[in-house]
């Protein structure tokens, strides 16, 4: 938005807000995913089992929805830095992870998993790896993304609480991964409940960080302050 002195107006609150939105439509969607049959457990079954069954295509949206508000928070989170004159470049790394973990959540809908207690098919296959991939990028990209914030001004208020947040998701992704490995027993038992602490903690931290840079002023910058 253009101002008669030639500079212009850069306000990504909208953005922020269509991602408070979508996270709290995942929610909505996954609790509605759970209730419908077949009924998987939330505590000993993964979340991907949800898109298995006759209702399976509710969670297949809200996968969609993971990556597409993921995707359209870097993208808010890019233009307030270069709208406060900060450089996008300070974040670069914790973004292009977040960007993995947006795009496997996409990756994960196009690739269901398999029905529990069957073979492991090529999709199937195909599923774990991503989301392996994706839980990894998710943890460490908003922890690194949090270590820099406090190189960009219009974002150093937000590391006191996204800090510790990234470092208590990396700890139950770690936990999560690992359970399988060191307590296989105990993994099928409580994987479902390991598996969404994590990803309830990387979908906090995203609503956080939108909600109180939504709440924030416009910036306003000349055209040539562009950082890149």
């Amino acid at each position: 938005m253009s101002r008669p002195d030639g500079s212009r107006t850069v306000d990504g609150r909208r953005a922020f807000w269509l991602v408070v939105l979508g996270v709290v439509l995942y929610a909505v969607l996954d609790v509605v995913a759970q209730l419908l049959p077949p009924h998987y457990s939330p505590i000993s079954q993964a979340e991907s089992d949800l898109a298995v069954g006759p209702y399976g295509f509710v969670m297949t949206i809200n996968f969609v929805n993971r990556g597409l508000l993921s995707l359209l928070f870097l993208a808010a989170l890019a233009r307030t830095v270069r709208s406060s004159g900060g450089r996008w470049t300070e974040l670069r790394g914790g973004a292009v992870l977040v960007g993995i973990w947006g795009f496997g959540a996409l990756l994960l809908a196009a690739f269901p998993t398999d029905v529990p207690a069957t073979p492991v098919s090529w999709h199937g296959a195909i599923h774990l790896v991503v989301a392996l991939i994706a839980f990894l990028a998710g943890a460490f990209g908003i922890f690194l993304l949090a270590v820099r914030f406090d190189r960009v001004p219009a974002l150093a208020r937000t590391r006191a609480f996204a800090l510790p947040l990234a470092a208590l998701s990396i700890l139950l992704c770690l936990i999560d991964l690992g359970l399988p490995f060191v307590a296989p027993h105990l993994s099928g038992r409580i994987g479902g409940l390991t598996e969404r602490l994590f990803l309830g903690s990387v979908l906090l931290w995203i609503l956080l960080v939108s909600l109180v840079l939504a709440r924030e002023r416009p910036a306003e910058v000349s055209r040539s302050a562009d950082p890149l």
